[in-house]
């Protein structure tokens, strides 16, 4: 299995936990874990796949500690990496914005020399637009804790299973 980051950022505990969910549900120890404002250039090069969240927050904009987070992207060597993107949003309270944040991580990803894995199509959501929306489909795995709870797993395990050949 190749070597795995999972990367969050998370205000109230949420996307911490998703990002903990996938963890057990891909085999990667807590220890590969990080929490963004922790995380460095200099780790990004000991892993080949990072999954990376966060939250949308106000008018569809990220977590304050992506900020930094998409600095540290920027300077770090993303040559050969496979990168899966998470959200967490409210679809019904912030229906226009939904998971706006992981499109804004998406678009500063463009460009790189990565590969981003792991798509969800959009029909399965009741929302009125996304940024993190591509062909119909989210450009990783769109979690709604707050109206559909009952769906997280089922979606985190089609979105791993749609690259889970590029994790081994």
């Amino acid at each position: 299995m190749k070597r795995i980051a999972i990367v969050y950022g998370s205000t109230t505990g949420t996307t911490e936990g998703i990002a903990k969910l996938i963890a057990a549900k891909i085999g990667v120890g807590m220890d590969h874990v990080f929490d963004v404002s922790k995380f460095t250039s200099s780790m990004v090069d000991n892993y080949d796949v990072l999954i990376l969240g966060t939250s949308t927050w106000g008018d569809g904009e990220l977590q304050d500690d992506w900020y930094d987070g998409i600095r540290t992207l920027e300077s770090a060597d993303l040559s050969g990496k496979i990168v899966a993107l998470f959200g967490c949003g409210d679809s019904c309270t912030y229906s226009t914005t939904f998971c706006d944040a992981m499109g804004e991580l998406y678009q500063a990803l463009q460009g790189k020399p990565c590969t981003i894995a792991g798509r969800l199509p959009a029909d399965d959501y009741d929302f009125s637009a996304s940024k993190a929306v591509a062909d119909d489909c989210f450009v990783g795995a769109a979690i709604d804790e707050m109206n559909e709870p009952d769906k997280t797993d089922e979606r985190l395990q089609k979105w791993l299973d749609s690259f889970r050949n590029l994790l081994e």
